[in-house]
């Protein structure tokens, strides 16, 4: 039997770059290769696309260098179905020939991208174009998933528990500094949390405490986006984190873990991923798993992820963050990752899927949502192109339908 051919596409123009690398590495360390032959896709910080053998190598990763052997520059071919990844054989020259080989053909991709340009719908948008099966959630939860300000009120308009928050655009931020800081004060009081709207990985993200912290907060939040949102903090609140697997009606939440938190009251990038030396992303962060919450709050709060991953349509594996007020018994939901750092599979290992099933489920969604996408009707007819005209050029007092 011929073995499926799994793209695994990472990296991009992203401050997450380098997380998404990790992630990748991992999974494709975990890959079945009696089931799959694993095409690494790595897309650079400028947008250039390679794949490779060499990309499977973390140590490839430390000081990039394109041009050498097991490494090749290809594009996606984007007529729908193919999957080919095109390079160009050839030296350039006047008497010289080039010609597009494909480099490999992906039936299936597993997206392991964080934040922008991978894992926002954009990179979903230019797979359903091209008709390739793949791991993530659709164009829309992603987008909606990606920026903190339109997830925060989608969950808001969905009658779901988040903490009170507001937002500004850089603009209005350089243009009224003392009128934003006096209205965060008298909106949110302190503490508060400032997050840039689109990233993730804690990136940008600061813990403000007076005015002058949520200056600095603010100001550094606009060096990584445009828009900024501010939320409301709580006192020494628990950090609870649950996983969601699946697709449709088909859907699973994971145990709860409860991420150890410093005594700056924030998980930071550096606590995330460069922990135990990083080489394991997020699988490094210390934890306790399952979290000491009963089995009642367990049950709430995995009742709320499979409601939250059938609202925003998801697919494969999410991880959905929540904050848990010890003070009023409250449960708020922080954020959706729609592809979560390590894909979360420490918290399926927790479960008894090994890494290795997980992967065998995410492509096995993938395809059932693409039988799903190419069930549609694409062939509606109305035969109106032949009662149109539009008045050609020498043609006069045509007559047609307006439209």
């Amino acid at each position: 039997m011929a073995k499926i051919q799994l793209g695994v596409i990472f990296g991009s123009r992203s401050c997450e770059r380098e997380v998404s690398i990790i992630s990748a590495i991992q999974l494709m360390n975990h890959v079945n290769t009696d089931v799959y032959d694993v095409i690494p896709v790595y897309i650079s910080e400028t947008g250039i696309w390679y794949t490779g053998n060499k990309l499977r190598d973390i140590r490839t990763f430390q000081r990039f260098q394109p041009d050498q052997n097991g490494i090749e520059r290809v594009i996606l071919d984007t007529t729908a179905g193919s999957g080919a990844l095109l390079a160009t054989h050839g030296k350039k020259g006047l008497f010289t020939h080039q010609e597009q080989v494909v480099a490999a053909r992906m039936e299936v991709c597993l997206i392991v991208m964080h934040g922008l340009n991978g894992e926002d719908g954009t990179l979903q948008g230019l797979l359903e174009l091209c008709n390739i099966p793949y791991s993530s959630t659709g164009v829309a939860g992603s987008a909606i998933g990606m920026d903190k300000i339109m997830m925060k009120q989608f969950f808001r308009g969905a009658d779901l528990p988040v903490l009170p928050g507001t937002w500004y655009t850089r603009t209005h931020w350089r243009d009224a500094r003392e009128a934003v800081l006096d209205d965060i004060e008298k909106e949110l009081g302190y503490p508060v949390f400032v997050k840039p709207a689109n990233l993730g990985s804690s990136i940008g993200v600061s813990r403000a405490g007076d005015r002058g912290e949520l200056e600095d907060a603010l100001d550094l939040a606009y060096e990584y986006d445009r828009r900024v949102l501010v939320e409301k903090g709580l006192d020494e609140p628990m950090e609870l984190n649950c996983s969601v697997l699946g697709y449709d009606e088909d859907v699973t939440a994971s145990p709860i873990e409860m991420p150890v938190v410093s005594a700056h009251h924030m998980l930071d990038f550096q606590e995330k991923y460069l922990h135990n030396g990083g080489s394991k992303g997020m699988a490094s962060l210390s934890r306790v798993l399952p979290a000491p919450i009963g089995e009642d709050l367990t049950k709430e709060l995995q009742d709320l992820s499979c409601r939250i991953f059938r609202l925003m349509d998801c697919k494969g594996v999410v991880r959905i963050d929540y904050m848990f007020d010890r003070h009023s018994g409250k449960t708020y939901i922080t954020e959706i990752n729609t592809i979560p750092g390590s894909l979360a599979f420490y918290l399926w290992e927790a479960a008894g899927v090994k890494y290795a099933e997980l992967i065998d489920r995410m492509v096995g969604y993938a395809k059932v949502a693409w039988e799903d996408r190419n069930e549609r009707n694409y062939a509606y007819t109305s035969n109106i192109l032949e009662s149109v005209s539009l008045g050609s050029k020498g043609s006069k007092g045509s007559k047609g339908v307006k439209l």
